[in-house]
């Protein structure tokens, strides 16, 4: 089976062609700038090199119909028809407490993201626009929604209920939510089989650290708590959001520099994180080689970072009760050594014995094990495939 897998935002749209027959990527790509001057596809078949190609994109529908010029093109493309293309998955942001799984794209899922847009005003009405983009040239092909939340709705009310009158919740829907999901779920899947123990029985805190980081109790293979909340915006700082803060903050900035509340938004979701604190990079590699120049602080932030990661760690081994592996996962996770030694020094009370010469040398972006051979708690770098995921989600339910 060969799944279209898309990611559509406001003005780019990102894809993958995967042949599930062998788990390949047989091309991907991205189409950026869609409906702004300058708009451009680019092109990676695999084995036949990049192209790129600048042409004027209205709108999702121009780029999906580019997309599928490139794929079935006689000289680039790696399809003879484009009824090769058994489904299209499709990565939803936010799904809400209506969808706990993937689902089969019908008019009644549509007007249901629809509803939720006012939970994700920037994610879900650009997810739409690749939805009716391919349902408008592919009208006859089978589309599947994956969301990004629906993996965290196992969560019991302890863990997503605030402590706020229990009408925000009732009628707001104002509650944690958690995203990164589809990662989440890859990994601690993959942890599963490398522990090796009966899944009912797992525990399992799974780490995915990139510009956007969240954190993840998996007990069971289910997500009983995450780090990010009602938005994204909860959890560690990362890279320009300042994660888990006083909420008074918010009232006190607001006074204090004039701000309304498009201003403190910014101030939170753009400017902050170890952006903020370093004033240097929101990118770990430009603090690093500043840590390592004697920036004070670009240390700070990297320290501030990897304490409340640590500290997540710690909480989430708590409401475990113990816990069988730590996975790292993502841009930072799997290719940062620095940070991850960081994250890990001090965890022996746990049943961590981390092999931290072999974690300083071992190849970036690739699976491996990082505890010696007797630790009782296991700790892997799990690189995510959110789009394969996608592709396995959108082929499982097609074949229902």
């Amino acid at each position: 089976m060969k799944v279209l897998v898309i990611n559509a935002g406001s003005s780019s749209l990102k894809y993958q062609l995967i042949d599930l027959n062998s788990n390949d990527v047989i091309a991907k790509g991205l189409c950026e700038r869609i409906g702004i001057e300058g708009s451009k596809l680019i092109y990676k078949p695999t084995g036949k090199g990049t192209h790129e190609f600048e042409k004027r994109m209205n709108d999702h529908t121009d780029a999906i119909r580019m997309v599928l010029d490139a794929l079935v093109d006689k000289e680039i493309g790696v399809l003879k028809r484009m009824d090769e293309i058994d489904a299209v998955g499709h990565r939803i942001v936010h799904g809400g407490e209506k969808f706990s799984q993937s689902v089969l794209i019908d008019d009644s899922v549509i007007d249901a993201v629809k509803e939720l847009s006012a939970l994700a005003p920037l994610h879900n009405p650009a997810n739409l626009m690749g939805i009716y983009a391919c349902r408008d040239i592919m009208p006859n092909v089978p589309m599947v929604g994956v969301f990004d939340t629906a993996f965290h709705q196992t969560m019991p009310n302890e863990a997503f209920l605030y402590g706020l009158p229990y009408e925000a919740y009732s009628q707001l829907m104002i509650r944690r939510y958690g995203f990164h999901g589809t990662s989440h779920a890859y990994v601690s899947q993959r942890a599963i089989e490398l522990l090796d123990l009966p899944k009912e029985d797992t525990r399992i805190i799974t780490c995915h650290l990139g510009n956007g980081s969240s954190i993840t109790a998996v007990k069971g293979g289910k997500s009983i708590d995450t780090s990010m909340g009602f938005t994204p915006l909860e959890g560690v700082p990362m890279g320009t959001r300042c994660g888990a803060m006083d909420p008074a903050i918010v009232t006190y900035l607001m006074d204090k520099l004039n701000m309304d509340i498009d201003g403190i938004n910014a101030y939170m979701n753009k400017k902050s994180g170890v952006l903020g604190i370093s004033g240097v990079s929101s990118d770990f590699r430009d603090l690093e080689e500043a840590e390592n120049a004697g920036n004070e602080r670009a240390r700070a932030a990297l320290d501030v970072f990897t304490y409340n990661v640590k500290k997540y760690i710690g909480s989430y081994a708590a409401v475990l009760n113990g816990v069988d592996a730590i996975v790292f996962t993502a841009g930072i996770g799997e290719n940062d050594r620095g940070v991850r030694q960081r994250i890990m020094e001090g965890l022996e009370y746990l049943g961590v014995d981390m092999d931290f010469e072999y974690n300083n040398k071992c190849p970036r972006g690739r699976e491996v094990e990082l505890t010696k051979p007797d630790s009782r708690v296991k700790v892997f770098v799990i690189p995510t495939d959110e789009e394969l995921m996608i592709a396995r989600d959108t082929a499982r339910i097609v074949s229902q």
